[in-house]
């Protein structure tokens, strides 16, 4: 491999995080971890910013108990239309909607769009496919329109990031083979995992020195402990053919880029209609470290952008 090309907010960034003393978040176990994991937030992250609505609620669980949900929108009242629900990431073990606030905060400002982030059950307490199951029922409860949410959702765009945006492609294809009560119109997919079954370049080239690390990585996955030849843990296992219109953004220097990549391309061959993106030079989980890597924030802002046409298109069209 020839030497990657590293922004410099993003070498500073990595300077930092390389030489911090400790273990490592796989090396304390799940709920340390999540610990250390949220503590980032206020080192990393930008501030959540204004909002007109800022709401949790609850809402059953396909297994018993609750979900938890965060409702972020720019506006107090709100017109029927699109709503977006998203996925956290952090392996499926790690995340949580006060660590992704500042996230959803701001596509739900820029995109003028009612965000439901969802806390769904983790992994190693909840291994897979608890995270796919709650996902697909926190999607289709908002399509309901309960009216615990407010809203009057006519169609749903699904996100997330790594392992939530494992969780919007495979949900994603649930709602196609079975749909919801309205339709997907769109799906965004950041650093996706959508392919375990593959060894592609990019783990070998930024598994270590680069933030996610092959250690992390293998930590996530025995925790998780998915089928891998399952589509909704490895969704290119399955058919693509017939999901909605995507934009799938990728960071350069990722352990996981060329999964995202290759989720592209095979969508494009399956005839779905889909955008691109790379941050190059940036790194795995930009859209949370915007504080220490100040370029992120224009990659994010980019795909946003982009995302915004997305949706645009496919209101028109649906």
């Amino acid at each position: 491999m020839t030497v990657p090309f590293v922004r410099p907010d993003v070498a500073r960034f990595l300077q930092f995080l390389n030489a911090l003393p400790g273990p490592k978040v796989h090396e304390v176990g799940a709920v340390a971890g999540r610990k250390m994991s949220s503590a980032m937030r206020g080192v990393a992250d930008l501030d959540t910013g204004p909002l007109a609505t800022l709401r949790d609620l609850t809402m059953p669980g396909p297994a018993g108990g609750e979900i938890a949900l965060r409702l972020f929108d720019a506006r107090e009242i709100r017109e029927p239309g699109p709503v977006m629900v998203f996925f956290h990431g952090g392996g499926w073990v790690l995340g949580d909607l006060d660590s992704y606030e500042p996230t959803c905060a701001e596509i739900a400002r820029v995109l003028d769009l009612p965000v439901v982030s969802v806390a769904y059950r983790l992994a190693p307490e909840h291994p897979w496919p608890a995270g796919p199951d709650d996902a697909e029922a926190a999607a289709r409860w908002v399509a309901t329109a309960p009216e615990a949410l407010g809203l009057s959702p006519t169609s749903l765009v699904l996100a997330g990031d790594s392992a939530g945006g494992n969780l919007a492609i495979v949900t994603a294809m649930a709602l196609r083979d079975a749909p919801a009560a309205v339709p997907v119109i769109a799906q965004w997919a950041l650093y996706p995992a959508a392919d375990m079954t593959t060894h592609y370049p990019s783990y070998a080239d930024f598994g270590a020195g680069y933030f996610l690390t092959e250690e992390s990585m293998r930590w996530f996955g025995e925790s998780y402990a998915p089928d891998v030849t399952d589509w909704r843990a490895s969704p290119m296992a399955g058919s693509l053919a017939g999901l909605p219109s995507a934009l799938v953004t990728t960071a350069g220097l990722d352990p996981i880029r060329d999964q995202g990549r290759a989720y592209a391309a095979a969508l494009a061959q399956a005839g779905v209609p889909v955008s691109f993106r790379e941050a190059v030079g940036n790194i795995h989980g930009f859209i949370n470290l915007r504080k220490a890597i100040p370029s992120a924030q224009t990659d994010f802002a980019d795909s946003l952008a982009l995302l915004g046409t997305i949706v645009a298109q496919a209101q028109v069209a649906a």
